[in-house]
């Protein structure tokens, strides 16, 4: 479950500071990184075996089912993943726990005077902070999440990963990665290395073509869903792995939805071509525990959910790009028909709206856009609902809060039906802090 307590005021001035250190908020770039990891003593170089995952969509639960696997087989698990979504310290964990706010405050402190003010971006000074714990913390495994791309990413300085893992490759952070999929492909698949196998989803051809070529060029073993793996379900709900060794079955897993049937197929490969001895009963427990908040997530208790009708589900989810709108428009399509749905959304103005909301607007009963608090590049709730009907839905208005918006949907549904809350983690890390 999500860790409801903030961030302590150490721990938050720290990185207030860090954001003042250089100008632009994204710097495609491992010339600071390389430079930051030199004075620190490279601790990149001191971690357990590296799973490194790049991707669009998926990433986050494609290693929560890594992780979920793993602890269940008695195995010692680092972390790095990102955005947070209440606290910073959710972005570490270390063997099962997320980074102790003492510890978190003390190597904030010490890479902040090694760094001695000069440039450098937020993501890299965290990723640097990230490296050192797991450094000092044995362990069996690193699984680490990409930030953004692949290429300057600043987790992408791991000479020799154990395994590489590519999830959903779709439109995403065009201004920074390029405006068609296959330049996007080329960033993601940048993280490949010499000799390292390179586990990947069924991608888009364009995407298929990128990654089969670079690859080749790298001397990356490319091992990919439906020829060299595959997940597939049975009829209990349950899935059943089949690698290049390995044949596993599964549970229902803790993952709402049948696209995350695939990320826990790409979890399962990179599991066995990382070489873990992975016993039956891991894969049972890890799959019913496996825990990834804001995704496809309900929420059952709570002053958010107190403040709906009886008749009403709440639900949670960080989508926001133009592959997240279609997963949400799938999970719909096989879960939700039964119950009117409404929306309430909130998103950054770095995401392309309309290609989010056109796979929503046939499926909902109503829009309601909100602010995302905090976040000056989020679109104002009047221009979202402007792209919502440009979009299609019918009904679509702002409103100045998540209260707001809540009080709009009771007014305008009809019967039982459904709340989902999506558009942003921003959002989504507020929803759970207003509904703890």
């Amino acid at each position: 479950m999500t860790d409801t307590a903030a961030d302590s005021p150490e721990v938050r001035q720290a990185l207030e500071r860090f954001t003042t250190l250089f100008p632009k908020l994204i710097d495609l770039s491992l010339d600071r990184m390389h430079r930051l990891l030199s004075d620190l003593g490279n601790p990149q170089l001191r971690l357990a075996p590296v799973i490194h995952v790049a991707g669009t969509n998926g990433k986050g639960s494609t290693i929560a089912a890594m992780r979920s696997v793993l602890e269940a087989g008695g195995y010692k698990v680092h972390v790095y993943t990102s955005p947070h979504l209440v606290r910073f310290a959710e972005r570490i964990r270390l063997v099962g726990a997320l980074v102790d706010e003492g510890l978190l405050a003390e190597l904030l402190r010490h890479v902040e005077e090694v760094n001695a003010g000069r440039p450098i971006t937020f993501f890299e000074v965290t990723t640097a902070v990230a490296f050192l714990a797991f450094s000092r913390i044995p362990a069996d495994a690193v699984l680490l999440e990409t930030g953004m791309g692949g290429t300057y990413d600043a987790t992408n300085v791991i000479a020799k990963p154990q395994t590489t893992v590519i999830t959903s490759i779709s439109m995403d952070h065009m201004q920074f990665l390029g405006d068609t999929l296959a330049k996007i492909a080329q960033e993601k698949a940048n993280i490949m290395k010499p000799g390292v196998a390179c586990i990947s989803l069924a991608q888009h051809e364009d995407a298929a073509a990128i990654l089969a070529a670079t690859a080749k060029r790298v001397g990356a073993p490319l091992k990919l869903q439906d020829r060299d793996w595959r997940i597939t379900p049975d009829d209990h709900g349950g899935l059943t792995f089949s690698g290049a060794h390995e044949t596993w079955k599964t549970p229902e897993p803790n993952l709402l939805g049948r696209h995350q049937h695939q990320n826990i197929g790409a979890a399962l490969a990179a599991l066995e071509q990382s070489g873990f001895a992975i016993p039956a009963f891991a894969i049972r427990s890890g799959m019913r525990s496996i825990d990834w908040p804001a995704r496809a997530q309900r929420l059952k208790t709570g002053p958010l959910v107190a403040a709906l009708s009886w008749a009403c589900e709440l639900w949670l989810d960080g989508g926001h790009n133009e592959g997240g709108g279609r997963v949400l428009a799938d999970l719909t399509d096989e879960y939700w028909k039964d119950q009117q749905l409404h929306i309430i959304a909130g998103m950054l103005t770095t995401k392309a709206a309309e290609d989010f909301l056109v796979h929503l607007a046939p499926r909902a009963a109503s829009f309601t856009a909100v602010p995302v608090p905090g976040h000056a590049a989020a679109y104002s709730p009047q221009d979202l609902a402007l792209a919502a009907q440009r979009s299609g839905f019918h009904d679509a208005a702002p409103a100045d809060s998540l209260s707001a918006a809540i009080e709009r949907v009771k007014s305008v549904a009809v019967g039982r039906y459904r709340v989902l809350i999506c558009g942003s983690l921003y959002l989504a890390g507020e929803v759970l802090k207003e509904n703890a």
